[in-house]
């Protein structure tokens, strides 16, 4: 329902025979490129504000070229990059490559435009000392790098998280390289090309990931090529951010979702590996892997988001998985359409909670056939053909009612121009309800900001008449910012936290904001690892329930007088249906690094000192 953007999607191809093998086996030289498309392609979903890819040419002569980048912006980025590209390549058959990187940007950070698009590069006349880097992530601690990297003399000229990230590994890159400069040239012995030959054979990027990677507190996976042809990529120790990869004697791939891989290859998903948090991966310049454990495993926590939301259905364990939150959401559903099941129509808001949609009347439909087994049962005789029919005819009915009918463009800029336009992005199929008789349930995947409820949502469904709507999330209440790559609303602009704030006015505990922001401030010089959450103490005095109550007075529009009810996920349902993913910090405000700590720590501070008069 409302767009969240996601820091990013990243797809790596190394090819590991020589381009001919690809013209003669699969009919082109550019089999590897076209691999990078499908990749990149497959992940759209993850990243639409920008793209961009970077190549690497093995053995190339002096003066000639051998690192290429293109970046644009805009949702059409993918196709204008590789149409760029295959240009270039008309005009220079180098460009052609072995090793290619793709990343799809979605900015987390409010900064847009084309050079915040990935892959950023450094370049140097040594070709190991030439880097192209990339990630999904997003550091909580840039300001730590940032001193890190100051303190050894750098001058970087801008403060971003990806900038300060290319220059601290590029630094390490210098000094690996610069290592064996000194090894070749006092200990060995060798002079001119022989040392840059000896540079190239025997640079470890493990050296420069272990060395780097120490001071990261975020959720990341991180991936780079050389100039002279390394390519690597390295997890986050918590397993925040997803990769996967896989590789047989013709390439390498990583991907940040599997089934990508899958149709890319035509795989298995038993075929395709995880990189496991903490872990690094490279691939040599000559195609020999190695991955290390680089960063010791912290308790694990994956994003519990990049299986509600993020990640494409069609992974084999994700499309049951969202659909098990539908399910889950049975008995709460019953409860609020007090077991009228007969008189409910069951929809979804398109597009992403259509999975969790099937779940939801899969567990519809297995209540309804235990009342129609208990029907038959009571009869006490064997049942004629029209008792049969009678009471198999009734069906647990599911419509199409919310269509998503344009995307919103921000050409307007007045506040009552935006919110007009916004309340026409979704439509709905009139008839679809029986007016004043059937109860309406729509589920969505998440309710982060409400806006498009209040705005939208519920001025359509009320056109409808419906006896009752009720709004389902297969997620819980989304109650705290998230802080490694995922653009979520301020604090202040939470629903969930509107309307816990609104409940302690309510209710005169307004001591209790008092002293969650004396708390907060008291803690704000202590280190990040002394931190603790005390915005949890907002939401303590209230159930899940008497959130979700306040949520429906404030999200009412005037005009509407339908009955309402939103009805969320619980968060022990979430944890049942996503055991290997228990990063939910978004709803428990259990961060997983300091950094996020100290980030829910400043944003709350942020939002009192606005709120105050």
């Amino acid at each position: 329902m409302e767009q969240l953007k996601h820091e990013c999607g990243v797809a790596l191809v190394r090819l590991l025979k020589p381009l001919e093998y690809y013209k003669e086996k699969y009919g082109t030289k550019q089999w590897g490129l076209n691999k990078l498309y499908l990749l990149m392609e497959k992940q759209h979903n993850r990243g639409q504000e920008g793209a961009g890819l970077a190549i690497t040419k093995l053995d190339t002569a002096p003066g000639n070229e051998y690192m290429f980048r293109e970046r644009a912006l805009g949702s059409g980025a993918i196709t204008e990059i590789f149409n760029k590209i295959h240009k270039t390549i008309e005009e220079d058959p180098c460009a052609i490559g072995e090793l290619y990187m793709g990343h799809l940007r979605y900015s987390t950070t409010g900064r847009s435009g084309l050079s915040f698009v990935h892959p950023f590069m450094r370049r140097n006349n040594w070709r190991a000392k030439n880097l192209a880097l990339c990630g999904n992530f997003n550091m909580t601690n840039v300001d730590d790098i940032f001193a890190d990297i100051t303190s050894k003399g750098q001058h970087p000229r801008i403060k971003s998280d990806t900038y300060i990230m290319l220059e601290q590994v590029g630094h390490r890159l210098d000094r690996e390289s610069e290592r064996l400069f000194q090894i070749a040239h006092e200990s060995l012995g060798l002079e001119g090309m022989d040392i840059t030959n000896y540079i190239e054979e025997n640079i470890d990027v493990m050296n420069v990931l272990r060395t780097a990677s120490p001071i990261w507190d975020g959720g990341y996976v991180i991936c780079g090529l050389t100039g002279s042809g390394e390519m690597f990529a390295m997890r986050d120790p918590w397993g925040i951010r997803p990769a996967f990869w896989y590789m047989n004697d013709e390439v390498f791939v990583l991907a940040s979702e599997r089934p990508v891989i899958q149709t890319a290859l035509d795989l298995e998903a038993e075929q395709i590996n995880e990189l496991q948090a903490g872990q690094g991966i490279v691939i040599s310049k000559h195609g020999k892997l190695r991955t290390e454990q680089i960063l010791k495993q912290k308790e694990l926590r994956p994003c519990s988001f990049e299986r509600i939301y993020f990640s494409r259905g069609s992974d084999r364990d994700i499309y049951q998985e969202r659909k098990m939150l539908g399910r889950k959401l049975t008995e709460p559903i019953l409860k609020a359409i007090d077991g009228d099941i007969e008189n409910t129509v069951f929809a979804y808001i398109p597009n992403t909670a259509e999975v969790a949609f099937y779940g939801m009347l899969d567990g519809m439909k297995t209540e309804f056939n235990r009342r129609k087994m208990q029907e038959i049962l009571s009869l006490g005789h064997t049942p004629t053909e029209e008792e049969l029919s009678n009471i198999f005819n009734r069906f647990v009915r599911s419509e199409k009612v919310a269509i998503k009918d344009i995307k919103l463009r921000t050409f307007i800029a007045e506040e009552a121009g935006r919110n007009d336009l916004s309340a026409h992005v979704y439509d709905i199929t009139y008839g679809s309800v029986r007016k004043g008789q059937d109860n309406l349930v729509i589920i969505d995947d998440s309710i982060v900001r409400g806006t498009t409820l209040r705005e939208s949502i519920i001025r359509i469904l009320d056109r409808l008449h419906p006896k009752k709507i009720i709004i389902v999330s297969s997620a819980p209440q989304v109650r705290y910012p998230d802080y490694y790559g995922i653009d979520m609303a301020r604090m202040d602009e939470f629903i969930a936290f509107r309307a816990a704030v609104a409940l302690l006015k309510d209710r005169g505990m307004t001591h209790i904001i008092d002293d969650v922001y004396k708390k907060c401030l008291e803690q704000r010089h202590l280190p990040k690892e002394q931190m603790k959450n005390y915005v949890k103490e907002i939401y303590a005095p209230f159930t899940a329930e008497e959130i979700s109550t306040k949520m429906v007075e404030i999200l009412r529009p005037d005009c509407v007088t339908t009955p309402i009810e939103i009805v969320f996920q619980t968060l022990e349902g979430l944890r049942e249906t996503c055991p290997e993913h228990s990063g939910d910090w978004y709803f428990s405000g259990n961060y997983p690094t300091p950094g996020g700590v100290k980030r829910i720590n400043e944003a709350f501070i942020n939002s009192r000192k606005n709120s105050l008069p």
